[in-house]
C-alpha cells in the first residue's frame, strides 16, 4: 500500500507537472483539470499503529485548496473524514500550490501578447507560433520586462520590415543594438520564423572574411600582403598566382616567409568550401596544410566536395610517425563519411585510430621542417 503524500510531497509533484506544461498551459487552458493526485490516506492498520502520525497527517491537509475528502467507516475508530485526492482544475491552482504563482503571471501573460495577432491571422502560422512560444516559454519567462519589450517591439518590426537589408546596429528599435540581438537571436529567429514563416530576419550578414597573404608582393592589392578582405572582393582580384597554400593554422600562415607567385590563405576551419569562391584558385596549384587529425582529415574532404583537388601535404603517416613525442590525444574526433578521400588519407586516419586516438598539431611540427616540404610539395 502506498504511503500517504504529505503536503510537501505533493507540492514538489504540482511543481515537476508546472515545469512540465507550463508552455503549453500558457497557450490553451487544458480541458481535463491540471493536477490530479491520489493522496493515500491511511488505512485502519496504519492509522492504530501510529496514531499521532495519522492525525497529523489529515490536519496538514486542512484547509488546502483543492482537496476531496471522504468518508471511512472503521470498526475500532469510527467514521472519519480523511483526505482523498488532490484535484487542481486550473493552471493558476497549480502555480499558486507549486509556489509559481509570479512565473505564471509572467508566462501566460507573455505568450498571449506574442500570439496575439503576430501571426497576422493565417492559421498554419497561428499554430506555428504557439509551438514556438510553447517551446520557448522559459527564455521568454526568464526574460527582465525591458528585455520582454525589447523582444516584441524586434518582433513587430521584423515582420513589418522583412526585407529591411539593415545591419544590426541601423535598427531603430529603442534598447536594441548588436550585443542584445547577439544575446537573444536564437529566440528572435524561432519567433519570427514562426510568425512569418520566413527563414531569416532580412537583415544584411556580416561580410565574410577571408584572410590572406600575398606572399609576392607583385600579387599584393595596393601593395597589401597581409589582408582580411570580404571574400566577394576577394573572389573579383584580378590576379593568377602558380600557387595557393591553404593552411588551418593562422601563426603558420603569419609565419611565412617570402614566395614567389604564392599567397596563403586561412582556411577558417570548417569554412574552408568558401575557397572554392575563389576563381584565381581555379588555375593555381593548390596546397593544403592541415592539422594531422580525424578533423583535418574532415575539412579536407569539405574541401574536395567542392570539386577542388588539393594537395595535401605533412599529411601522411611518415609525418605522423617522425614525431611521435608531440602526439596529443584528440578527445573528440570528426564523424561522418569522408568519402572524398583518397586510400592513403584513408589509412592515415585509421592510422590515427589505431595509434590510440592521437593527433599532430601543425603547429607542433619543426618550422625547418614544414618550409622544406612546402617547397617541396609547391614545386612538384
Amino acid at each position: 500500500m502506498p504511503a500517504p503524500v504529505t503536503v510537501a510531497a505533493a507540492r514538489s509533484a504540482a511543481a515537476k507537472k508546472y515545469e512540465k506544461y507550463v508552455g503549453s498551459w500558457a497557450v490553451e487552458r487544458p480541458d481535463a483539470p491540471a493536477l490530479a493526485l491520489p493522496l493515500h490516506p491511511p488505512t485502519e492498520r496504519t492509522a492504530l499503529a501510529d496514531q499521532a502520525s495519522a492525525v497529523g497527517w489529515v490536519r496538514s491537509w486542512a484547509g488546502q485548496h483543492g482537496v476531496e475528502w471522504g468518508e471511512r467507516a472503521w470498526a475500532s475508530l469510527g467514521r472519519q473524514s480523511v483526505p482523498v485526492r488532490l484535484v487542481l482544475t486550473r493552471p493558476d491552482d497549480v502555480a499558486s500550490f507549486a509556489g509559481r504563482v509570479p512565473h505564471w503571471h509572467r508566462a501566460s501573460s507573455r505568450a498571449r501578447s506574442l500570439i496575439g495577432g503576430a501571426h497576422g491571422g493565417d492559421p498554419a502560422r497561428a499554430r506555428e507560433l504557439r509551438d514556438a512560444v510553447v517551446r520557448s516559454i522559459r527564455a521568454i519567462t526568464d526574460l527582465d520586462d525591458a528585455d520582454f519589450g525589447r523582444l516584441a517591439d524586434t518582433l513587430a518590426w521584423l515582420s513589418e520590415h522583412p526585407e529591411s537589408g539593415l545591419y544590426i546596429r541601423q535598427l531603430p528599435i529603442r534598447g536594441v543594438d548588436t550585443k542584445w540581438v547577439g544575446r537573444h537571436e536564437p529566440l528572435v529567429a524561432r519567433l519570427h520564423r514562426a510568425a512569418t514563416g520566413r527563414e531569416d530576419l532580412g537583415l544584411a550578414p556580416k561580410p565574410d572574411l577571408i584572410r590572406m597573404r600575398f606572399l609576392d608582393p607583385a600579387l599584393a592589392p595596393g601593395g597589401l600582403c597581409d589582408v582580411a578582405a570580404p571574400l566577394s572582393e576577394a573572389a573579383g582580384l584580378a590576379i593568377r598566382p602558380r600557387t595557393v597554400f591553404v593552411f588551418e593554422n593562422l601563426e603558420s600562415v603569419l609565419a611565412m616567409p617570402p614566395w614567389h607567385d604564392a599567397i596563403v590563405v586561412h582556411g577558417s576551419g570548417y569554412a574552408v568550401e568558401r575557397i572554392s569562391r575563389l576563381p584565381w584558385v581555379e588555375t593555381a596549384r593548390l596546397v593544403y596544410w592541415g592539422d594531422l587529425d580525424t578533423h583535418g582529415f574532415a575539412i579536407l574532404n569539405r574541401l574536395r566536395a567542392q570539386a577542388l583537388l588539393p594537395h595535401t601535404v605533412l599529411m601522411d603517416l611518415a609525418t605522423l610517425d617522425a614525431f611521435t613525442d608531440l602526439w596529443v590525444p584528440e578527445p573528440t574526433p570528426a564523424m561522418g563519411a569522408l568519402t572524398h578521400l583518397d586510400p592513403d588519407e584513408l589509412a592515415v586516419v585509421t592510422g590515427l585510430s589505431e595509434r590510440g586516438g592521437i593527433r599532430l598539431e601543425q603547429e607542433r611540427i619543426p618550422w625547418a621542417h614544414a618550409l622544406e616540404a612546402l617547397r617541396r610539395s609547391s614545386e612538384a
